[in-house]
């Protein structure tokens, strides 16, 4: 089921880019785009909340706090980067969190013997690396720095969001302050950049920011609350996989073998990940058994 969330995620995050792209090609403003990445998902999340009677009260301000500040964070330094970068520069910048949690992970977090995994994460990045052939420019180090830290501080928020799954925080409360932290932010642009002049096909993909954004959002949660961060790590490769199908089927994006390749090494990077898992579960239930003969 971890993975099929996380496919999911993916599937989302993959229509929510498409949506970006054509948002801003109908005029939105960035802020714009950051405040509609938010403000359905508080929206909806909230009526939710009321109509369940459920509590909005976080079950740790500490976790919220620093899960909403990398992530926003991330999501600033992302934009940034995307704003100075070529775009094949700036996506394969803001995929590197899975590398930054394969290394925290073999450094701090008990995983030295999980080499099947850290390989996984690797080579998906390779597969990223292959579909999207970034090059930076010799005045460009500045914003490809940028984007790198955006790579960090979304690796940041995953680790927040898994502790946060961990100690049975809802993954829908967990949404909900994230949100709240993305339109909050999106205030100070708003003040300086003014509104967009957008018409209604740029508001309708703002809207569909929103909503892929917020399935997204929940599916990615709880994929990280459920078990290995690098099992899900390595899936959310696949958005670059699903971003390709969606620029073939909308922009007629053509895509050479190299490109295939790489989507290819995606393809079994999650695929071992997943393996990887189901083998551990399998020895788990075995080991259980026996104890209990």
């Amino acid at each position: 089921m971890q993975a099929l969330w996380m496919l999911l995620a993916s599937l989302m995050f993959a229509i929510m880019g498409s949506c970006v792209k054509l948002a801003t090609e109908h005029n939105s403003s960035l802020s714009q785009v950051v405040l509609f990445r938010g403000l359905p998902s508080v929206i909806l999340l909230l009526v939710w909340a009321r109509a369940g009677r459920q509590s909005i009260i976080p079950t740790s301000w500490k976790l919220h706090f620093w899960r909403n500040l990398s992530g926003v964070s991330s999501m600033w330094l992302g934009f940034f980067a995307l704003s100075h970068l070529p775009l094949a520069t700036a996506t394969s910048l803001t995929y590197t969190s899975p590398l930054f949690i394969a290394a925290w992970m073999l450094g701090w977090g008990g995983a030295r013997r999980d080499v099947v995994r850290v390989v996984s994460v690797a080579l998906g990045f390779l597969g990223v690396i292959a579909v999207l052939r970034p090059s930076i420019g010799h005045d460009q180090w500045l914003a490809a720095l940028l984007g790198l830290a955006s790579g960090a501080s979304a690796a940041v928020a995953m680790m927040q969001i898994r502790q946060l799954g961990r100690i049975g925080e809802p993954e829908w409360r967990t949404v909900l302050f994230f949100s709240c932290a993305v339109c909050v932010s999106s205030v100070a642009g708003l003040a300086s950049e003014g509104w967009g002049d957008t018409d209604l096909a740029g508001y309708t993909a703002l809207s569909g920011i929103g909503l892929s954004g917020l399935f997204g959002q929940l599916a990615v949660t709880r994929a990280f609350g459920l078990g290995s961060a690098l099992l899900t790590a390595a899936l959310q490769y696949t958005t670059i996989i699903f971003a390709a199908i969606l620029g073939m089927a909308f922009w007629h994006d053509h895509l050479d073998d190299m490109a295939w390749l790489g989507m290819g090494l995606i393809i079994a990077a999650g695929l071992m990940s997943i393996w990887r898992t189901m083998r551990e579960s399998r020895t788990a239930a075995t080991s259980n058994r026996e104890k209990q003969a």
